[in-house]
């Protein structure tokens, strides 16, 4: 669908485009311009997106909860519905770092892409691992691309996945009126 607006609109290779899924209705208008800004800044990615620290050890365990784990240099190593990273020795150790690359973090879903990327992206086969995991974005990393992953400037409310997550949302907009 962003690929089709992307040309619609004769957008440059170059141009960035921000996609916020709809499971995450409740995303801050300052982490949309986070993500934007986060891609612009580093020519050498072809998408960003953000993450937040899980905190739950229920959450870490929620395949409706996707996780992230980056590498030094806040890219993207691996997304999945799996608890990772995996703490073989217990998951204290994970919950008690101060690192984003030790700690459990939650994808959200938000993205930035460079117009390019969206052209190559639709023309790629699905790739093993997201037909697996069922994440699109599996099939960028699969092509050797970049995705900057960044800690999100504001708390985001969790996505709605289940029934259960659209009942916390309900609850939390009835309190707020």
């Amino acid at each position: 669908r962003i690929h089709e607006v992307s040309a619609i609109y004769g957008l440059d290779a170059e141009a960035i485009v921000v996609n916020v899924q709809g499971d995450e209705p409740l995303i801050p208008p300052a982490v949309i311009n986070q993500v934007a800004i986060n891609l612009y800044q580093r020519p050498q990615a072809a998408a960003a997106t953000l993450s937040e620290p899980i905190t739950v050890v229920d959450d870490f365990h929620n395949p409706n909860i996707v996780k992230v784990v980056i590498d030094h240099s806040g890219f993207a190593l691996y997304f999945s519905r799996a608890t990772i990273p995996f703490a073989r020795d217990g998951i204290e150790s994970l919950f008690g770092s101060d690192s984003p690359i030790v700690r459990p973090q939650r994808h959200i879903g938000i993205y930035a892409y460079r117009v390019g990327l969206l052209q190559q992206f639709v023309e790629w086969p699905v790739a093993a691992l997201e037909a697996i995991e069922c994440l699109e974005q599996l099939r960028i990393l699969a092509n050797g691309q970049k995705i900057h992953v960044a800690e999100a400037l504001e708390e985001v409310p969790g996505g709605i996945d289940t029934p259960a997550d659209l009942a916390k949302l309900q609850a939390l907009l009835s309190s707020s009126q």
